[in-house]
C-alpha cells in the first residue's frame, strides 16, 4: 500500500526516505506523467529500442532546458543560467553518446 506523502516539510526537517516531498500520492503518477514531455514506455522493448527512448528523453530535456534558459536570460537570472548551461551540456553529451550506439 502506498504511503501518504508529506507536503509540510520544513527545510530543517530530517530526511524521511519513506516520503516523497512533492505533494502527490504515488498512485497519481499517471496524472503527473501526463504533463511530461517524455512519453511512458509500456512493456519491455529490445535493448536498442531502449537506447532510442533514452536519446528521445535526453533530447526532450534539452529542449525544455533551452526554453528555460531563454526565460532565465530574459529576466537576468545568472544562477539559473549557470545551472541550465551545465544541465544542457550533460544532456546533449549523453544524447550524442547514446546516438553513437544506434549507428
Amino acid at each position: 500500500m502506498a504511503k501518504k506523502i508529506k507536503s509540510d516539510v520544513r527545510p530543517d526537517a530530517p530526511f524521511d526516505a519513506d516520503a516523497i516531498h512533492i505533494g502527490i500520492e504515488p498512485e497519481d503518477r499517471r496524472a503527473v506523467s501526463g504533463a511530461s514531455s517524455i512519453d511512458d514506455v509500456t512493456g519491455t522493448p529490445e535493448a536498442l529500442a531502449m537506447v532510442g527512448f533514452l536519446v528521445k528523453g535526453h533530447e526532450a530535456v534539452t529542449r525544455t532546458a533551452r526554453e528555460a534558459f531563454l526565460l532565465a536570460d530574459r529576466v537576468g537570472d545568472e544562477a539559473s543560467l549557470d545551472m541550465l548551461t551545465q544541465r544542457l551540456q550533460v544532456h546533449e553529451k549523453t544524447a550524442w553518446m547514446l546516438r553513437s550506439l544506434l549507428r
